[in-house]
């Protein structure tokens, strides 16, 4: 019967005959056989099973196999024995490798047919031994699924005993760490899909079956994830475990696990990292919960250094999940997780922000429910990382654009969703002060790497880089040989000019200019700081100046006598007034301007004024109380347009007494401004034309007080009217008249006598809040022109037209008691007339944030020199801020300006500074930004004189000029070399490690970010599917 049969199945007869030969074959099993032909059958059917050429060879060989064991079960007992299966397990069958899962099918077809039969337990203990040496040799995903599948069936085989059930487990999970697809095509996928699940199934039923082997397991697994070999990546398809761990465990297992002395930092990110990979296994659930839950522990013992270091590697990684339908949910669970915890810095934020746009896009694109409903997720994730970090609104308006139809969350929920996940670093070894190795941005300017809350200090410096004439004088001082804060600024300045470095570190310029009250690694006030910079580099000048000056007289002295005179006559020179302009400190030639301060006894009309120094102006506005004295002329009497203004906020104070003599204060005592002149008392006696001008200016401009309370915006022209305007003292508040010998009512107004290079204006919106004891940033909507015209009283002149007059009419008992104190500007000195000087628009420091502790500082800066198209200001386009009635500063609207300005502005020309990011923006950015962002407002304004050149040939003999600028002295030009070849071949470097961690690692580390605390991220997409409506595993990255 086996020669007829193995003749059949080998002949040239058609298929259907065949068919039917063997099926009258399979039925003569019925029939009587001796022994040795039933061994022949189940030889030939053997050999068939196992070597057959084709599957209708191997069909028939089952088919045979089956029906003659049925019948003759003792014959095939004795067949099917421990030898066979041995061999079988050991050597294979023929030229049949004893590694194909063909072998394991066999051996479970025949232990089906012998199930009854006493010699299968002989075969159970032989396979509980093989199993276990199987698994060692970490057999390949079929062969291991085939293995599952008949230990499944017949779990008598599976090892037993604690110490060989263990090792079964522990050995298992291992071989599942070495599984790797061997295909990329849809079937080859699910297949592969369907081989591990096999697997993971397997070891649920061990586990539930033997509990004790469950922690084992999972501390095989951790030690697996968590090796540092380089040469071995663990598969994805231990995610596959994940989902048969009991959720209740994870409490014990993640304490246990984030407490564990042994388990290392660099063991705890690597594991972490791998776990985080997970989420690209297609089925696998609760893998999110686990990593999230991994997370929260993590943070919990405030092992923040993993934290950071996993989020900033994997971030993009997560992002790009969201591309995939099948692990989407996942994916946007730990993303949000991630996102939201990591608060203190935008860093991880902004890696995915070059991203959003593309995959909102898609989900729009998909139009299917489950993508709109996860766009929604999205949206509500992304709003909230731009209400936490709202200072960069350069990455942020082109995903506000792509999502502005979506609902948004409002503040309270934001909040709420905030405060839910925070989790705050406090380790020293952020990585925090490590630049991107790119070249420059596009826009050819260079950024300042945040030390650490350092933003503050960057962008005043960038705002005073931008100060071209500034930028000039200062780089053109010879300064060898000199340790000097100007020396250091000189340095910085030279480095942002030269180097090919994206972004620098000011770290030797923080440590020399930083304010010794101001806390290292806390948010400061930038106007507090610039304040302090600019008295430094001044009081630095006049010392040193002193210096040369006594070494030069006292010659003859001996050398410590030399010093402590020169010191003396520093200290001297330091309280004398400067007597010219070569005398004059570059501090003072650049942001210098006199103010007059006139008071005037409303009782005798004597009067007392002082002249004083002040390199910048803190404007505030009119109290809120005030408007409800001002009647409806306030309203008509103002002519801004309030769609032509740029937004921005100020702050309300009160006024406060005369000015004490060192420092000018302004309005209230909020902010002083620095007094680097001379003050001069002149006491004048009343007279008739002095008391007549003091008593009939009172009424001359009520109605610009008025407007100057009651417009809504408000513009920096109606600040500055107002703190040019005339101040009531009274009350409280009387001035001490001498000649009166009494306290008295009096009339204290200011004028700029002389103007500055650069006008530095402070716009005050920080006000104490007694009731809660902080300093509150308050926010009202303030317009900023481009143009702006300054009134400076100087003598008149022959040809000086000066049209309109000062008005009569009005007691000084008409004026309302809640007028606050500023009233009316008082024209007191006859002989003085004001002209207007324009400036234009040069820097504009932002603060994004509620309070001055916290928040962000960025600056909007552009190019502004002396006369020329680079100013951008021309005449015949500005609009005359001056009115026929003689108003201090006129409301004709600004919008004429802004128009005309944007109109004639070069593309290009503005520049956002942001820490290390330097993009190019335009003005019109800067006119959205507090409409965009309402927490990021205008601070600190710089304007150039227009028309002025300070005196600075460009033209210099002592070498070429770049971009106008003077050539660098000898040891700046040899410092930047050298530090542009330590850049290059730190780049080169880079690369080569970029290039080891590819060929050896799957992912590769991203040392970038930036925020407050690390130079800003750039990256490409990196991977993923174009759409989000994939629905099948061939499209899923493994």
């Amino acid at each position: 019967m086996d020669k007829i049969l193995e003749g059949l199945v080998s002949s040239s007869h058609p298929l259907p005959l065949k068919r039917v030969i063997v099926r009258r074959v399979v039925e003569s099993a019925e029939t009587p056989l001796s022994q040795a032909q039933c061994r022949a059958m189940f030889a030939l059917s053997t050999r068939l099973v196992l070597q057959g050429p084709d599957p209708f060879q191997r069909q028939v060989g089952r088919q045979v196999l089956e029906a003659y064991g049925r019948y003759h079960r003792a014959e095939f007992e004795a067949f099917f024995n421990r030898g066979l299966v041995l061999g079988l397990l050991q050597r294979g069958y023929g030229e049949l490798s004893n590694r194909d899962p063909a072998i394991l099918d066999y051996i479970q077809a025949g232990l089906r047919l012998i199930m009854s039969c006493p010699s299968v337990l002989e075969l159970f203990e032989l396979l509980q031994v093989e199993a276990l040496r199987l698994v060692c040799e970490r057999p390949a995903p079929p062969l291991c699924a085939r293995l599952c599948q008949l230990l499944g069936d017949f779990p008598q085989c599976l090892p037993r005993g604690r110490k060989l059930s263990l090792a079964f487990c522990q050995q298992l999970v291992r071989s599942i760490a070495h599984f790797q697809s061997q295909g990329s095509r849809e079937a080859e996928l699910r297949l592969y899909v369907s081989q591990v699940t096999q697997v993971s199934g397997l070891l649920r039923s061990v586990w539930k079956a033997e509990p004790d082997t469950l922690l084992p397991s999972l501390q095989e697994l951790f030690a697996v994830i968590s090796a540092a070999d380089t040469s071995f990546e663990p598969s994805v398809a231990l995610a596959s475990l994940v989902q048969h761990i009991p959720l209740q465990m994870i409490t014990v297992l993640i304490r246990s696990l984030t407490t564990d002395p042994n388990v290392k930092d660099a063991s705890m990110t690597q594991a972490l990292c791998r776990m985080i990979d997970w989420l690209s296994w297609p089925l696998a659930q609760h893998v999110e919960t686990w990593v999230i839950a991994l997370l929260k522990g993590l943070a919990a013992v405030q092992k923040f250094t993993i934290l950071i270091d996993v989020t900033l590697l994997k971030i993009e990684l997560v992002f790009n999940r969201l591309w995939f339908p099948l692990v989407r949910p996942g994916a946007l669970a730990v993303l949000s997780h991630m996102l939201l915890s990591f608060q203190h810095s935008p860093e991880a934020f902004h890696l995915i922000v070059p991203h959003v746009v593309a995959l909102v896009h898609s989900f729009k694109r998909d139009g299917l429910p489950s993508s709109t409903a996860f766009l929604m997720q999205l949206t509500e994730l992304i709003h909230c990382m731009i209400y936490h970090y709202s200072g960069f609104p350069e990455l942020y308006e082109p995903i506000l654009e792509a999502v502005k139809d979506m609902p948004k969350p409002t503040e309270e929920k934001m909040k709420l969703i905030l405060s839910q996940s925070a989790w705050t670093s406090q380790s020293s070894s952020l990585p925090s002060c490590s630049s991107r190795l790119s070249g420059k941005s596009e826009t050819g300017k260079t950024g300042l790497i945040n030390l650490g809350n350092t933003c503050y200090m960057n962008s005043v410096i960038q705002a005073l880089f931008m100060a071209t004439d500034f930028r000039r004088h200062v780089l053109s001082l010879n300064l060898n040989g000199c340790n000097s804060l100007m020396r250091k600024l000189q340095h910085l300045f030279a480095f942002l000019a030269h180097t090919q470095r994206e972004a620098y570190a000011p770290r030797i310029f923080f440590e020399a200019s930083r304010p010794p009250w101001f806390t290292p690694r806390s948010q400061q006030d930038c106007s507090e700081y610039l304040r302090f910079l600019l008295d430094r580099l001044h009081e630095e000048e006049r010392t040193l100046k002193a210096l040369s000056s006594g070494k030069t007289s006292e010659i003859i002295m001996n050398e410590d006598s030399q010093i402590q005179e020169a010191v003396h006559k520093g200290q001297v020179f330091a309280e004398a007034p400067c007597m010219g302009s070569e005398e004059r400190t570059l501090i003072e030639k650049m942001f210098g301007g006199k103010l007059k301060t006139t008071i005037c006894c409303l009782n005798c009309r004597s009067m007392s004024q002082k002249e004083e120094a002040f390199t910048d102006l803190s404007l505030a506005f009119c109290p809120p109380t005030s408007l409800e004295s001002v009647g409806p002329k306030c309203m008509e009497s103002s002519e801004v347009k309030e769609d032509c203004v740029v937004q921005t906020n100020t702050l309300a104070t009160s006024s406060a007494g005369e000015t004490p003599p060192n420092n000018l204060e302004v309005n209230g005592g909020c902010d002083t401004v620095m007094n680097e002149g001379t003050i001069k008392d002149v006491s004048t006696e009343p007279n008739s034309e002095s008391a007549t001008n003091c008593e009939l200016e009172v009424q001359d401009n009520r109605d610009m007080s008025q407007r100057l309370v009651g417009k809504n915006p408000l513009s920096v022209t109606d600040l500055l009217n107002y703190f040019l305007a005339p101040e009531i003292l009274s009350g409280d508040n009387k001035y001490y008249c001498e000649k009166c010998a009494s306290l008295q009512n009096a009339e204290k107004t200011m004028q700029i006598i002389e103007e500055p290079e650069y006008l530095i204006l402070t716009l005050l919106r920080f006000s104490y809040d007694p009731k809660c004891h902080i300093r509150r940033k308050i926010l009202d909507n303030v317009s900023l022109p481009l143009v702006l015209k300054l009134p400076v009283k100087r003598p008149a002149s022959p040809l000086a037209v000066v049209s309109g007059g000062c008005s009569v009419g009005v007691e000084i008992s008409d004026i309302g008691e809640n007028l606050a104190k500023k009233l009316k500007p008082s024209g007191a000195d006859e002989v003085i007339c004001p002209q207007l000087v324009p400036y234009v628009l040069s820097s504009v420091v932002v603060h994004s944030g509620v309070s001055s502790e916290s928040g962000h500082y960025y600056s909007y800066a552009r190019n502004v020199t002396g006369p020329g198209p680079s100013g951008l200001c021309h005449q015949s386009t500005a609009l005359s801020l001056v009115s026929p009635q003689d108003k201090l500063l006129t409301e004709e609207s600004p919008c004429t300006v802004v128009e005309n300005e944007l109109d004639t502005e070069m593309p290009r020309e503005w520049f956002l500074f942001n820490d290390s990011r330097v993009t190019f923006t335009s003005f019109q950015s800067v006119q959205k930004i507090t409409s965009r962002f309402p927490k990021d407002t205008a601070y600190v304004l710089f304007y150039k004189k227009q028309n002025s050149t300070c005196g600075f040939n460009t033209n210099s003999a002592n070498g070429l000029w770049v971009n106008g600028d003077p050539p660098l002295q000898k040891d700046l030009m040899d410092a930047i070399t050298k530090d542009n070849k330590l850049y290059l071949q730190e780049q080169e470097l880079s690369a080569r490690t970029q290039a080891l961690q590819a060929a050896s690692a799957s992912c590769s580390f991203r040392p970038n970010g930036f925020d407050d605390n690390d130079p800003p991220g750039s990256c490409g997409p990196t991977g993923g599917g174009g759409g989000g409506g994939f629905s099948t595993v061939g499209r899923l990255v493994f």
